[in-house]
């Protein structure tokens, strides 16, 4: 099966995704996770990608980020994939891949769905019973946007900055959205778009997406296409 194109274009924020091999561990202590914030913020910095939200799970890490430059995404997680690997094989005496393929990913249409998606990947470690509530986990980028603690790896999408003239007041509002409960729909449509690679968005985004990249981004219809009918006259 072909891969999905990747649609790498400035400025429009990228969900991504990078899963253990077999869905099995990547971050083992409190070490790998320092190393791999770490890694991400040099390589972030380096190839002009600025980070809005991110998760780490013992098993995977997603991470939501808009690219300055068409190919920063993909120059930053390569970068940071290779320097995480040659980390855990040095600590650990092992080698050999330790991730399952290349990163997931998809475009998001920021007005309708970013905070959405900072959302879905911040309640992981809720839904998958690491903690009871998003501040009680150190590896997500909750505390910042919650206004707990400051995270210099988080750079402030002005979609997020609309929620308030102050950090504080915009602190509060982003609390305020997890006070409901994340739509079960919603969440499935986040999961499966950036899954197939996909873009998170409705038609008008879609639209300019494929104006931009000159490139077909909705899935084709499946099975054969219809014959005309013929017509007796």
């Amino acid at each position: 099966m072909a891969r999905p194109p990747r649609f790498n274009l400035a400025d429009i924020p990228q969900h991504l995704v990078q899963v253990g091999h077999n869905n099995l561990e990547c971050f083992f202590d409190q070490e790998d996770y320092e190393f791999y914030l770490h890694s991400l913020k040099l390589a972030a910095d380096q190839y002009q990608a600025e980070v809005h939200a991110y998760v780490l799970l013992p098993n995977a890490a997603e991470v939501i980020a808009t690219p300055r430059t068409s190919h920063a995404i993909s120059s930053m997680m390569q970068s940071l994939g290779r320097r995480y690997v040659q980390y855990a094989n040095h600590k650990y005496k092992r080698s050999g891949t330790l991730w399952g393929g290349r990163y997931k990913s998809s475009l998001i249409d920021s007005d309708a769905y970013l905070l959405s998606c900072y959302r879905y990947i911040e309640l992981k470690p809720m839904y998958l019973n690491l903690v009871d509530e998003p501040k009680d986990y150190r590896w997500s980028s909750f505390r910042h946007n919650a206004g707990v603690k400051r995270n210099n790896l988080i750079q402030e999408h002005k979609i997020y900055q609309k929620l308030g003239e102050s950090r504080q007041e915009r602190s509060e509002c982003y609390r305020g959205l997890f006070r409901y409960e994340f739509d079960l729909r919603l969440k499935n449509y986040i999961s499966e778009t950036v899954k197939v690679g996909q873009v998170l968005g409705g038609d008008s985004f879609k639209d300019r997406i494929e104006k931009i990249a000159n490139h077909r981004v909705r899935p084709k219809k499946r099975g054969r296409p219809k014959k005309e009918l013929e017509i007796e006259i």
